[in-house]
């Protein structure tokens, strides 16, 4: 059975499409055209249309500017594929053309090295990103071309690719290296799956099995130029074991997150897919590691990964400071993708966990409630003042129009226009439900075809309701969610009992034709309740920052204060934890939700503010108001704080 297509008709993702189709990539369009002033100037558009001789001047912007346009291409894709944003696809197509005409005749295309330095092509593949350019490139042809089926954006790709092919491997004169930046191996592994090219998949295997190797192929690599740049050195790019790009060890033999945390999860992404398609159990045992290695122990509680702003990279285990922490957007983006593949072989729920995880809290929280306002890091704790300090000066209070490194908000753009894949699954002729996000799909083989409905209240509540027509399969597996301790199942009205294994519940079709209507021909509607109840959430023990704290969390929703409905100085604030939590109704930017009070206290100076007293603090009570983690900072500038001591 193959999904052939998914509607999600619930009003929260709607909201979100929604902003996608009316906002975000209208929006972004007009920044990668340089047509507002209100973001940073792109030149991403220009710089085709310059590669193309269509305009003159010279490339502007970071060396992997080309990326912007190909994630924004990506997302446009998967927005035509639902028959949205037909508007832009002359638009695209006109950039598609451009590239086309910058695209030189062996396949190469990259506006930095076709515009500044042609002589240099793959001779820095250490820090230049053409791998990676091209990587995005391609997954956003993948995409295209699967929506429009313009042959001219899959021919420029195939042509890369086949170029990429040509020039790396371990044949007499190809380069026997890899990227800097991980992302060609996923594009390559994409552009097998779309062509059955064996060609692409041999090269992703190459790339993933040459990392690591010895000799370090970056330092040969920088021999042959002249050393490693200023730059490099400068920005702890090139520490001596290399494991900011993940090249400190054979990827078999990684087990422990270490690096760029971007970089790694796409790596790990690509070797959970290399691992599902060629039955590498060795690769696979890595995989399996690294996840647990990242969720167990270097994970934030929102699903953001990467603890410091240097190199923006994992740290070491429990380390997890919640001041100055970064969790950059496009790291939990990234391991959304990591935990999805990892689900396509092992149906597991802590997959699927992860993934609802970050994108509720991390992923959510990085985009304003109208779309046109991002964060790059996601922290823990923000206040505005931290600007004044450069060690904190990376934490925002406030959501920024633009980056001048753009990755995050087209990637972000590309996630959500193709949420849709990430519900459901079927494998072994079970049909499994991973996100419980209102929606109507529909599955088709040469043996026949059927359609499921589901209707959630996620993530406000947890009652969810299944009916599918024309079932085949022998089974429907529900995920039940980590944060779920109670939950009832019923069918046509009356409690079953599913078989629980892996965190999924199994409805088998025994249970599922004692309740078919012929008539219509479908099962009765399978209700589940999840019970959300809102809770208090301690951190490991191990975790030095959340020592003697708290987080609130509900549901899939992890909670936050907000100086906006409490006080200045939320340092100063106790949660009493034997208090009651409740629920009260909210909304922020048009979204409705639950906010959590509780009872507290905060501390006040009991003098006239001296630096230091033997005066004890007044303590005051006083209600704390949580609000959802994603919501925050929608409204005015202000602190906000996850963990709060109790």
């Amino acid at each position: 059975m193959k999904l052939t297509n998914t509607a999600i008709t619930g009003d929260f993702f709607k909201k979100y499409y929604s902003l996608i189709i009316n906002e975000l990539m209208p929006y972004q369009w007009d920044v990668l055209n340089d047509k507002t002033d209100a973001a940073e100037k792109s030149h991403a558009i220009e710089n085709i249309k310059i590669a193309a001789g269509a305009s003159k001047g010279e490339f502007s912007g970071m060396l992997f500017q080309d990326s912007d346009f190909a994630k924004w291409l990506e997302a446009l894709g998967y927005c035509l594929q639902k028959g949205d944003l037909q508007n832009f696809r002359a638009k695209a197509d006109e950039i598609i053309n451009y590239i086309a005409q910058a695209q030189e005749a062996d396949g190469y295309f990259n506006t930095y090295f076709q515009l500044t330095a042609p002589e240099r092509k793959f001779t820095n593949l250490h820090e230049a990103h053409e791998l990676y350019c091209a990587g995005h490139l391609i997954e956003a042809a993948a995409a295209y071309y699967e929506a429009t089926k313009n042959e001219q954006v899959l021919s420029i790709a195939q042509k890369l690719a086949d170029l990429i092919c040509s020039r790396f491997g371990e044949e007499p004169g190809q380069i026997r290296g890899y990227a800097g930046h991980q992302e060609i191996e996923l594009a390559l592994i994409k552009l097998y799956e779309l062509t059955n090219n064996e060609n692409y998949l041999k090269t992703a295997c190459f790339f993933l099995d040459e990392r690591g190797a010895e000799p370090n192929f970056f330092i040969e690599e920088a021999k042959k130029r002249g050393g490693f740049s200023e730059w490099s050195k400068r920005t702890e790019r090139y520490p001596s074991d290399f494991t900011y790009n993940q090249a400190h060890k054979r990827v078999r033999e990684q087990f422990e997150a270490k690096g760029h945390a971007v970089r790694a999860v796409y790596m790990y992404t690509a070797m959970a897919e290399a691992a599902r398609l060629t039955n590498d159990a060795t690769l696979l045992n890595a995989c399996e590691k690294l996840f647990d290695n990242i969720t167990q122990k270097q994970m934030y509680i929102t699903g953001g990964i990467g603890q410091t702003n240097h190199g923006e990279a994992f740290t070491y285990d429990y380390d997890l400071p919640n001041d100055i922490n970064y969790s950059e957007t496009c790291a939990s983006i990234g391991l959304i993708f990591f935990a999805h593949s990892m689900l396509k072989m092992n149906k597991n729920s802590k997959y699927a966990d992860t993934i609802e995880l970050a994108l509720y809290n991390t992923v959510l929280s990085s985009v304003q409630t109208d779309g046109k306002r991002y964060f790059y890091v996601n922290p823990m704790e923000a206040v505005p003042e931290n600007n004044q300090n450069p060690a904190r000066a990376h934490v925002k209070a406030v959501r920024q129009k633009w980056h001048v490194c753009a990755c995050c908000p087209p990637n972000l753009a590309r996630l959500l226009a193709s949420l849709e894949k990430y519900i459901y699954m079927w494998d072994d002729n079970i049909l499994y439900i991973n996100q419980y996000i209102s929606s109507v799909a529909n599955f088709e083989s040469d043996s026949g075809h059927f359609k499921v409905e589901m209707q959630s209240g996620f993530p406000n509540s947890g009652e969810v309701s299944v009916c599918v027509k024309s079932f085949a399969g022998e089974a429907v597996a529900l995920r039940i969610p980590a944060w779920c301790k109670n939950y009832t199942f019923t069918m046509s009205g009356n409690a079953i009992k599913p078989e629980i294994k892996d965190g999924y519940a199994y409805v088998k079709i025994p249970d599922i034709k004692g309740n078919f209507d012929a008539s219509t021909d479908t099962f009765d509607i399978l209700r589940v309740n999840f019970i959300m109840e809102p809770e208090f959430i301690y951190a490991n023990t191990a975790v030095r920052a959340d020592a003697g704290k708290t987080c609130v969390k509900r549901g899939p929703l992890v909670y936050c204060l907000e100086e906006t409905d409490n006080i200045h100085n939320l340092h100063n604030l106790s949660v009493n934890t034997k208090s009651d939590l409740i629920l009260k109704p909210g909304n922020i930017g048009g979204f409705d939700f639950y906010a959590i009070t509780a009872d507290g206290f905060a501390e006040s100076a009991s003098d006239k503010g001296e630096l230091y007293t033997s005066n004890e603090p007044i303590r005051e009570d006083m209600k704390l108001n949580f609000v959802p983690y994603f919501l925050w900072g929608n409204r005015q500038r202000g602190e906000m704080i996850c963990w709060v001591r109790r």
